[in-house]
């Protein structure tokens, strides 16, 4: 059984930064592309980051390039998502899924794994 704990949501300032983490249980972490989703209040569930199991390949949304950056720790089982100059409109519940096709996907439904999720709120 995979699990996935995300850590790291709150309260900011506009123009201000975050750093989300997420720990994956289980022995098979390092063969899985790892992925950021967020979801706001009565919107649909959007992509936001993605990396590949060896953390060669990113792809970020256009929405958030430049100012979030996807990475992975294989030895700690833990993928980050630092968050900077972040604006209102990322305000949003932050998912961490895991997709045992291994090279990362901007595609909900290519991820088996999800997270509970970390709430972020940026005041304006």
């Amino acid at each position: 059984q995979v699990q996935l704990a995300e850590s790291g949501g709150g309260l900011v300032q506009a123009g201000g930064s975050l750093r989300l983490s997420c720990v994956v249980s289980g022995r098979t972490f390092s063969s899985y592309a790892m992925g950021w989703f967020r979801q706001a209040p009565g919107k649909e569930r959007e992509f936001v980051a993605a990396i590949s199991w060896s953390g060669g390949r990113t792809y970020h949304a256009d929405s958030v390039k430049g100012r979030f950056t996807i990475s992975r720790d294989n030895a700690k089982n833990t993928v980050y998502l630092p968050m900077n100059n972040l604006k209102p409109e990322d305000t949003a519940v932050y998912y961490c899924a895991a997709d045992p096709g291994g090279w990362g996907s901007s595609r909900d439904g290519d991820y088996d794994y999800w997270g509970q999720g970390t709430q972020v709120t940026v005041s304006s």
